[in-house]
């Protein structure tokens, strides 16, 4: 059955003309006339049966309907430039993983490990990119995600599956000369003590405080930071007591600019997983990936038990957020 879909060149000129908002200036991109490119906008016009800009004093501006329709169209045209790129570089050969994941874990704890994923698999390449919020797989052009969550998050992710790498284990972190200030540090202490808060985790430190046995009215005051790392510089820079995973800030605590002020972990309810969509559960190269992250991770001593792995259907709704 042939595919309802309006040429390529037709598409490229419509991406191009409504992300400069002009059909001069598309033309000059591409090469064209100003007369092809308005000829080839009105073919997809009438192709889609709908007006996708409308004439001004000034030129040319998208309608509502032109704009959502070029958002859509221009994640396609880069991920086909993606993909012809990578088939350039591999010349055939391998493969890559176009990876999401949160941002610190991605800069602090999966970067430094990929060396020994690329000695055992040379011809898989990674593609990282940042993503701190569920999507849906069928729109956009990752082939796996590294998440932060709980169970009940990533049950709420359509068409995926999910394998739990490791808990995320939050410990009362600061700066030596902070520190320096008593001999010794208990939970009531920290609990008077100025506090860096996680935005993603909102109850963090009341909940630490709670499993502390501790009151602490105070436990949702002080600047909140969207990532762990800001929070670790923001610790580290004396500016108060922060709840980070002890994985996240290991290079901080071997140079010394971070210690522990209090060694009792909270036990979070969060994990951090890969996730991949169900249609590429038989992918070679995303099996690969999953068994050598779950062996750093078993490597890490950050996992208490077996990774268990989960699936959830359906992809008609957009997933809560998670970090």
């Amino acid at each position: 059955m042939a595919r309802k879909l309006p040429s390529f060149q037709v598409l490229q000129c419509f991406e191009a003309a409504a992300r400069q908002e002009s059909y001069t200036r598309a033309a000059r991109e591409l090469a064209l006339t100003q007369g092809a490119v308005s000829r080839r906008i009105a073919s997809l016009e009438a192709f889609l049966g709908f007006d996708l800009f409308r004439r001004t004093r000034h030129g040319v501006r998208l309608t509502e309907e032109g704009a959502a329709y070029a958002r859509r169209i221009a994640g396609r045209l880069d991920g086909l430039e993606r993909d012809t790129l990578d088939a350039m570089a591999r010349q055939g050969a391998g493969g890559s993983i176009r990876l999401a994941s949160v941002p610190t874990f991605a800069t602090r704890w999966l970067l430094p490990r990929l060396p020994w994923f690329s000695a055992l698999h040379p011809d898989i390449t990674i593609h990282l990119e940042t993503r701190t919020r569920p999507f849906l797989f069928a729109e956009t052009s990752h082939d796996a995600a590294l998440y932060a969550g709980t169970a009940e998050q990533i049950a709420q992710w359509p068409g995926i599956r999910a394998t739990a790498l490791m808990r995320e284990d939050v410990v009362p972190m600061a700066s030596p000369a902070l520190l320096a200030t008593r001999a010794s540090w208990t939970p009531a202490d920290i609990a008077a003590a100025p506090l860096l808060q996680q935005s993603t985790r909102p109850e963090a430190w009341r909940q630490w405080f709670a499993a502390m046995e501790v009151d602490s009215p105070m436990a949702l005051a002080g600047p909140r930071y969207d990532l762990f790392s800001m929070a670790a510089v923001a610790a580290t820079a004396g500016l108060g007591i922060a709840l980070v995973p002890k994985m996240l800030v290991m290079a901080e605590l071997a140079r010394g600019e971070l210690v522990i002020a209090c060694d009792r972990p909270l036990h979070g309810a969060s994990h951090y997983y890969l996730v991949i969509p169900e249609t590429a559960a038989g992918n070679a190269r995303l099996r690969h990936f999953s068994e050598w992250l779950q062996q750093a991770a078993a490597a890490n001593h950050a996992v208490d038990q077996a990774p268990l792995s989960f699936a959830t259907r359906g992809a008609s709704r957009s997933p809560a957020s998670g970090q």
